[in-house]
């Protein structure tokens, strides 16, 4: 198989969880009321934990590793937090009339081209990141599913049809990565970087507060699931 296919095929596939964690949020309505309010925490929580466990065992050792072990890694980490932060205040995010959407795809997309590049580079870890890439997009998609629904006046088959068409920026931002950073594995590892600190900014900033259910404990545990499974899919590739 050609790496251009590979990164179009890892790209597609877990891009594709974004319109299935949709599709699993159109069943609406779980009764009792509860247990649909601690699924839906849960969900959040569970996609902060993969979120968390992306950043922790491939973002973070692979960037710092593309980058010679630079001392200038943190500083790259920094800027991505602060990017982020700053993306969020000009545009008022928590005002925005879709602020679950617009957080997947300032993720979405640079891990889709951190992917092309090292799809490009050989590295064993790409399918592991495509596959954190879609274990994250799945709740993500799961969360924007309300607020595009609501956007487009409840219809479901519309706001479906949307996030259908969110699927191809994953493969055009891989082909991104892997045409303009297969000579250039530092920029490869600061993009990485860039994108841990922007990550870890929306885990504390968005995702783990909305986690929170008043009066309820089991939702955030749905984080420490995620977290570990993303540690059991690293150690089972590192293992083989």
């Amino acid at each position: 198989m050609s790496e251009i296919l590979t990164i179009i095929l890892l790209t597609g596939l877990s891009g594709s969880c974004i319109l299935i964690g949709g599709i699993l949020a159109s069943f609406d309505h779980i009764r009792p009321l509860w247990i649909e309010r601690e699924v839906r925490h849960g969900v959040i929580a569970f996609g902060g934990g993969i979120l968390l466990g992306a950043v922790s065992v491939v973002l973070v050792p692979e960037g710092i590793a593309s980058m010679g072990h630079s001392m200038f890694s943190i500083p790259i980490v920094l800027l991505g937090g602060v990017a982020f932060f700053i993306v969020e205040k000009r545009l008022g995010l928590k005002k925005h009339d879709s602020p679950q959407l617009l957080g997947m795809m300032l993720d979405y997309i640079p891990e889709a081209i951190a992917l092309g590049g090292l799809v490009a580079l050989g590295s064993p870890v790409a399918p592991l990141l495509a596959l954190f890439i879609g274990l994250q997009n799945l709740p993500e998609g799961f969360n924007s599913y309300r607020e595009i629904n609501h956007n487009n006046g409840n219809k479901s088959s519309k706001t479906l049809l949307t996030m259908s068409a969110l699927i191809p920026l994953g493969p055009i931002a891989g082909i991104i990565g892997y045409v303009f950073l297969s000579d250039y594995e530092a920029v490869l590892g600061a993009i990485m970087l860039f994108a841990s600190g922007g990550i870890l900014y929306i885990i504390f900033q968005d995702i783990g507060p909305q986690s929170r259910l008043a009066k309820h404990w089991a939702p955030p545990l749905g984080a420490v699931v995620g977290f570990c499974l993303a540690l059991f899919s690293d150690m089972l590739v590192t293992s083989s």
